[in-house]
C-alpha cells in the first residue's frame, strides 16, 4: 500500500485553511500571505515613485527612463521569499511593516545605481496611502482572478445540470409538503438565475483608494511641491493602479467599498448556502445519488454510507466566511477620529473570509459532480401524492363557473392521503360537460408541472 504525501507542517497549523484545506486554497496565498501583501507594498510605492518622475512638475525626482522604469517594476514583478525575508528582517529591526518596505526598496535602489532616487521613495505620504491601496488591489485581484472564475466554475455547473434535468418531473415540497410539482432543472435553474445576478453584483463593485497624506489634506505636498496639482495627481495615480479615486477621507481610507464587495460576496454565499441545504435534502430523500469514491468511508460504523459531506463542508465554510465578511461590513468603516489602527489587525484577515468561500466552492464543485439523478424515485414520490392535482382540478372548475371548487376539493383532501381513485371517483360524480371531465380525468402528477421545463432552459 502506497503511503499519502503529506506535508508535515500542515499537521501543525493553527488554522486549517493552511492545514488541512491549505491545497484547495492555495491559489489565494498570492494575493493575502504575508509576502503578497509586502509584493503589493512595494508596487504601490514604485508605481508612485515612477508617477512622481512623470510628472513635469516635480523638478526634484528626475525623470526614469523605459530600462530603470523596468528594472524597478520588476522588484515587485519578480518579488521572490527571499524578498519577503529582507523585509521581515527589516520588520524586525523596526517594528513597522511599511517603513520595513521603504528601508528595503531604498537599500535596493542603492545597488541599482539609482541612489539619488532613495528619498523620494515614500516621498509625502503616511502608511495608510500604500496599506490602503495595497489592500484594495489585493482584495480586487484575489476576486477577479480566484474567486469569480470558481464562481464561473459553479454557475456553469448549475446551467448544464438545469438543460440536463429540464424535463425530469419533480414532487415539489413547500412547508415540507407535497406541493404542485416542478422539475429539478427548473428548481436548479432557480439558483442559476440567483448567483448569475449576484455575480454581477460582485463583479461590478468598485474598490476605491486614496492617496492624500497624514489626515487626508495633502499638507505635506502642498507645502513641499505647491505648484502641483495634488488632487488630480492623486486621481491620477489610483485610477492608474485599476481603482477608484477618494478624495474626502481623514488618515485612512473609509473602507466603505471594502464592506459593499463583502457584502455582495457575502450574498453570493447566501445563494450558495442555500443550494447546498437543499441538494442535501434531495440526497436525504433519494432524489440525488452520489458516486462513490474508492477507498473513502461514509462512516466509522456503517458500511453502506456515502455522506453529502462535500456539500455540509460547503454550508459549514461559507456560513463561516459569511460571518466574517459581516463583521467586516459592520467593523471597517468605522474608524476614531482621523485614525485608529483597530482596522489593521482585522485587515490581515480578509484573506481568511476568501478562503472559507473559495473551499466552499471547491466543495460545492465536487459534490455537484457526483450528482445522478434518481427518476424512478421522483417518480414514484409524484405517484403516490395524487392529490397535489386538486390545485389543477379546482382551477380547472372555476373556468367553468362550477360553484365553490376550492371548498369541494379541501373536503375531500385536506390532510387526507388519498389516491388517484378517489379523485377519478370525485370527477366523475361532478356535473360538468363531458369534455371537461375527459380533461380532468387526464391529468397525471407526473405530468402537472406547467411551463418547468421552459423555465428550465431559461438562461437569466
Amino acid at each position: 500500500m502506497t503511503t499519502p504525501s503529506f506535508d508535515p507542517p500542515a499537521l501543525n497549523a493553527l488554522s486549517p485553511l493552511d492545514g488541512r484545506y491549505r491545497a484547495e486554497v492555495e491559489p489565494l496565498a498570492a494575493h493575502f500571505s504575508e509576502a503578497a501583501l509586502w509584493r503589493y507594498r512595494v508596487r504601490v510605492e514604485v508605481e508612485y515613485l515612477l508617477f512622481l518622475s512623470r510628472s513635469p512638475r516635480i523638478t526634484f525626482v528626475a525623470p526614469l527612463d523605459g530600462q530603470q522604469s523596468g528594472a524597478l517594476r520588476n522588484l515587485y514583478r519578480q518579488f521572490s521569499m527571499n524578498d519577503a525575508a529582507a523585509i521581515y528582517q527589516w520588520d524586525r529591526k523596526v517594528n513597522h511593516d511599511v517603513k520595513a518596505v521603504e528601508y528595503w526598496l531604498r537599500e535596493r535602489l542603492s545597488g541599482m545605481g539609482l541612489s539619488d532616487y532613495q528619498e523620494a521613495i515614500h516621498w509625502a505620504l503616511t502608511s495608510e496611502d500604500v496599506n490602503n491601496l495595497s489592500y484594495a488591489l489585493m482584495v480586487q485581484e484575489a476576486r477577479d482572478l480566484v474567486l469569480l472564475p470558481a464562481l464561473g466554475e459553479v454557475l456553469s455547473l448549475l446551467r448544464d445540470l438545469q438543460l440536463d434535468l429540464a424535463d425530469a418531473p419533480l414532487l415539489a415540497r413547500t412547508h415540507g409538503q407535497p406541493a404542485t410539482p416542478t422539475t429539478m432543472g427548473k428548481e436548479i435553474a432557480v439558483f442559476a438565475a440567483r448567483l448569475n445576478r449576484a455575480l454581477g453584483q460582485l463583479t461590478t463593485t468598485s474598490l476605491t483608494g486614496k492617496l492624500n497624506g497624514a489626515t487626508g489634506t495633502f499638507a505635506a505636498h502642498q507645502v513641499a511641491a505647491p505648484d502641483v496639482d495634488w488632487i488630480r495627481f492623486s486621481s491620477a495615480f489610483v485610477k492608474f493602479l485599476g481603482l477608484e479615486p477618494t478624495l474626502l477621507t481623514t488618515q485612512i481610507e473609509p473602507h466603505d467599498s471594502l464592506a459593499e464587495l463583502g457584502d455582495a460576496l457575502r450574498r453570493t454565499n447566501t445563494i450558495l448556502v442555500d443550494l447546498a441545504q437543499d441538494i442535501w435534502r434531495y440526497i436525504s430523500d433519494g432524489l440525488f445519488g452520489q458516486s462513490s469514491v474508492a477507498g473513502e468511508v461514509g462512516s466509522s460504523t456503517m458500511p453502506h454510507k456515502v455522506n453529502p459531506i462535500d456539500f455540509e463542508n460547503a454550508e459549514g465554510n461559507l456560513l463561516l466566511a459569511n460571518a466574517l465578511l459581516e463583521f467586516f461590513g459592520r467593523k471597517l468603516p468605522i474608524s476614531r477620529l482621523q485614525r485608529d489602527l483597530s482596522d489593521s489587525t482585522v485587515l490581515r484577515n480578509l484573506g481568511v473570509a476568501f478562503g472559507h468561500s473559495l473551499f466552499g466552492y471547491r466543495r460545492l464543485l465536487r459534490g455537484l459532480r457526483k450528482l445522478a439523478f434518481n427518476a424512478e424515485q421522483a417518480r414514484s414520490e409524484l405517484i403516490a401524492h395524487p392529490e397535489v392535482l386538486t390545485e389543477a382540478i379546482q382551477t380547472i372548475l372555476r373556468r367553468e363557473h362550477f360553484p365553490e371548487p376550492y371548498e369541494a376539493m379541501k373536503q375531500l383532501a385536506r390532510g387526507k392521503q388519498i389516491t388517484l381513485a378517489d379523485l377519478h371517483a370525485f370527477i366523475n360524480q361532478l356535473d360538468v360537460r363531458p369534455e371537461v371531465r375527459d380533461e380532468l380525468l387526464a391529468l397525471r402528477p407526473e405530468t402537472y408541472y406547467g411551463l418547468a421545463p421552459e423555465l428550465a432552459r431559461r438562461r437569466d
